[in-house]
């Protein structure tokens, strides 16, 4: 049923569960697994880029750099096939955009991810791509 699994990560408790459910979901499955982190270019768009904003970008960047790698080694370990995706923009379209163009089969989301507000509903992130992805979307509570 499942051949592609997308999941999102973002180095949060939530994200690492949601990884290690799509990772158990592939290795039964015989699926690959493809995970994408999101730099939230968004978040700076209105403000005037100078070194300081790119300094933080690219802060941002090496941390995702990190993350997908440290994703890459948790499914090594369980000889699951994984390919690893670094975007930039608003990460709920990123990640709608993204499942869309791998036609993968389903999205693997933790309830909510770093930002404390997120945690106040079921995460902005996570609701958005609940409400706008026409692709089966299991949303992973910690």
């Amino acid at each position: 049923m499942f051949r592609k699994i997308l999941v999102a990560i973002d180095g949060s408790e939530p994200a690492d569960h949601a990884l290690d459910v799509a990772i158990d979901e592939a290795e039964v499955r015989n699926a690959e697994v493809h995970v994408v982190y999101v730099v939230e270019s968004g978040l700076f768009s209105s403000l005037p880029m100078d070194n300081t904003l790119e300094i933080i970008y690219s802060v941002l960047q090496k941390e995702g750099e990190e993350i997908l790698e440290s994703a890459r080694k948790k499914a090594d370990a369980k000889r699951v096939l994984l390919t690893t995706h670094l975007r930039q923009g608003h990460a709920g379209s990123q990640i709608v955009s993204l499942a869309k163009d791998l036609g993968v089969d389903l999205i693997v989301l933790g309830s909510y991810g770093k930002s404390g507000v997120d945690r106040l509903l079921l995460g902005s992130v996570t609701d958005y791509v609940v409400q706008n992805s026409p692709i089966t979307t299991m949303v992973v509570r910690s």
